[in-house]
């Protein structure tokens, strides 16, 4: 039992151990305005690991996230500030899209990392085509959405911490979402059961490309301006962010608060990397070594559970 609750628990002992690690490194952090500062981008990747986190439920892996978040910026940028109609029409076919390839996926029985990394370079490649370079500008009302200053607690964490609960809630206590993880969990009883595997699929990456357009409109209220590469990390991120937080590639086995968690502690691992002066060149293979370390503790911990 005490291993059990350890191995719950160890998303959120990693992000304390990064925390006071940065607090040691640069004790000016220790402020609200340095966890703003610190966090300005955590909302924008938990959202994206929000949505690699739906894919992961049903067995799956999404590759093209980062192009996808990258796209988003630049209809945001461009359609959604000059013709507001015409931006929110083509950011619903875009989530139309998503749940086309969740069906295409399933139907064909086509391996979803060859399907979505190849979806990858059609989202880069529409992005490029709407903003050739860096450029437009993020409306008003997206800027001062993303700009909000909280009392007390940074903005970055309270949207967090609503983030994970809500989808804890939609995903880990509902009805529909015991279905959806049984989808990952086992997938023959689910459909001896009468439940559709077409349509559960279809939902769950609807809510992937509902969610990776969160994370692009907010992405792009924080950078004000659309960029097609502005992205292409976060679908490292979004992986990195659902394991961390206790998910697995298999079996629908995933946590929204942890994986909200995770990509609090991979935003804030980036910073304690900056203190540590440590090059940009090097910092993915630092955030991928934490990962690692990560995973080796869960497994000795799963380990003793199976021992005993």
């Amino acid at each position: 039992m005490n291993r059990r609750f350890l191995r719950q628990a160890l998303p959120f002992l990693t992000l304390a151990v990064v925390l006071a690690a940065t607090f040691y490194v640069q004790p000016r952090t220790m402020s609200y305005f340095g966890l703003n500062l610190m966090l300005q981008y955590a909302v924008p990747i938990a959202l994206a690991t929000i949505a690699q986190m739906f894919i992961i439920t049903v067995n799956d892996l999404d590759l093209s996230i980062g192009p996808f978040v990258g796209l988003v910026s630049c209809i945001g940028a461009t359609l959604l500030l000059d013709n507001p109609l015409l931006g929110i029409l083509a950011l619903l076919v875009l989530i139309a899209a998503y749940g086309a390839v969740g069906a295409l996926i399933h139907i064909r029985n086509l391996p979803s990392i060859v399907v979505t990394l190849g979806l990858s370079f059609v989202w880069l490649g529409i992005a490029v085509l709407i903003l050739p370079s860096p450029g437009g500008k993020a409306p008003v009302w997206l800027k001062a959405l993303m700009g909000v200053q909280t009392p007390w607690v940074p903005f970055p964490i309270i949207a967090a911490i609503v983030i994970g609960v809500v989808v804890h809630l939609a995903l880990m206590l509902s009805s529909y979402g015991v279905i959806a993880r049984g989808a990952g969990g086992n997938p023959k009883a689910l459909t001896r059961a009468g439940w559709s595997m077409l349509r559960t699929k279809v939902v769950m990456y609807m809510l992937a490309g509902f969610f990776g357009v969160l994370s692009g409109l907010a992405l792009l209220g924080l950078t004000t301006s659309g960029d097609a590469h502005v992205a292409d990390r976060y679908t490292l991120y979004s992986i990195a962010g659902v394991i961390l937080g206790g998910g697995e590639f298999i079996g629908g086995r995933v946590s929204p608060l942890g994986a909200v968690v995770g990509a609090l502690t991979l935003a804030l691992a980036g910073s304690f990397l900056i203190f540590l002066k440590i090059s940009p060149d090097w910092q993915i293979g630092a955030q991928g070594a934490i990962l690692i370390i990560v995973l080796a503790l869960r497994a000795l911990v799963s380990y003793g559970e199976q021992k005993r």
